[in-house]
């Protein structure tokens, strides 16, 4: 029998391969159909493939089809069916909802509120797969009993913070996917600690798929993740945490995407509705978009002009992914110390 460790990174090697497999082909495709966008950090514009977060949903998917398979038919039993499919059609539904918005076009595509609200059906199949679940784990206070509140509102709930949250810090080559792989990395380090196996495995096949995304995404962009691709991470991982039960841990690795909330909203109290994206010098180089920052990118191209003098899109996404890192280690050390 193949050990589960040795089923997960089979599993993980199936992700990336074929999301580094099928990507170039969809970014010929894209490119010559019109499905693309505009590079806003650099001073060209130039054109890139738009939502070729696709295919890390579909590498995701074959991962976890595959250590099912593995585990069904070389094995001889089932691994764990019911989340793992739970997963999958997460991972379809809310990918169908992001795709759907890419296609239409950015700005004119699903309504905002629609996008939002949408997500919470989405989430049925978690919620089918938490069905008896009605306690929460959190540190100090060990155990909340909630009843039907978890399966029937807190899962809905946290599926859909998850999913549009993750959408907010974006739009920087590299940014979306190097944030995913980064929190997942931290979170497989903490269940692999916990012995959470099935977690840990969850998150190394979607970090996986993710690794092989940047492959083609990081600095100079290739392709677009696409809200395809954010919705679905987002919500997958709020599956991660909701199956595994650390829901603590998880909302301490969002972190940054609540700060990130927050500077939205201070844009909205002054009147603007922010863009991500910085200035662009004919260099290439960033300036900060707006008198005051109402993003983490925005203070991110500030700190760089004030420690290097210039600030570019590669060191604001290697920034980013640095501080996501330090959250990730900061929930390690306050989470099993307090466990």
């Amino acid at each position: 029998m193949l050990q589960e460790a040795v089923v997960a990174v089979i599993s993980s090697l199936v992700a990336m391969g074929s999301v580094m497999a099928l990507e170039p082909s969809w970014i010929a495709v894209a490119s010559s159909r019109g499905l693309v966008g505009s590079d806003m950090n650099k001073p060209d514009r130039r054109k890139v493939a738009e939502a070729g977060g696709l295919w890390v949903i579909v590498g995701a998917s074959l991962g976890l089809l595959v250590m099912e398979a593995i585990n069904t038919f070389v094995n001889g039993s089932l691994y764990n069916p019911v989340p793992l499919f739970s997963m999958l059609s997460l991972l379809m539904l809310t990918g169908l909802i992001g795709l759907l918005d890419d296609i239409l076009g950015w700005k004119k595509g699903i309504p905002p509120a629609v996008r939002v609200l949408s997500t919470i059906p989405a989430a049925l199949p978690l919620m089918i797969a938490k069905y008896n679940a009605y306690i929460v784990h959190v540190p100090i206070l060990h155990v909340l009993y909630l009843g039907l509140l978890f399966p029937l509102v807190v899962v809905p709930v946290g599926v859909m913070g998850a999913s549009n949250a993750y959408n907010m810090i974006a739009g920087y080559n590299g940014l979306e996917a190097g944030m995913g792989v980064v929190m997942l990395a931290f979170t497989a380090a903490f269940s692999i600690v916990k012995g959470l196996w099935l977690t840990a495995y969850l998150s190394l096949i979607m970090m996986a798929a993710l690794l092989g995304f940047l492959f083609y995404n990081w600095y100079p962009a290739k392709v677009f993740p696409g809200n395809t691709m954010t919705y679905a991470v987002g919500a997958y991982y709020a599956g991660i945490v909701v199956l595994g039960d650390i829901a603590a841990f998880g909302l301490f690795m969002y972190m940054l995407y609540y700060a990130e909330l927050l500077l939205f909203i201070r844009g909205l109290m002054h009147g603007v509705y922010k863009e991500n994206f910085g200035r662009v010098r004919p260099d290439g180089s960033l300036e900060p978009p707006y008198d005051r920052s109402y993003s983490l990118t925005h203070l991110m191209i500030r700190l760089q002009r004030r420690l290097m003098g210039r600030a570019t899109e590669r060191g604001v996404t290697v920034g980013l992914m640095a501080l996501q890192a330090v959250v990730g280690a900061a929930a390690l050390l306050i989470f099993l110390r307090l466990s």
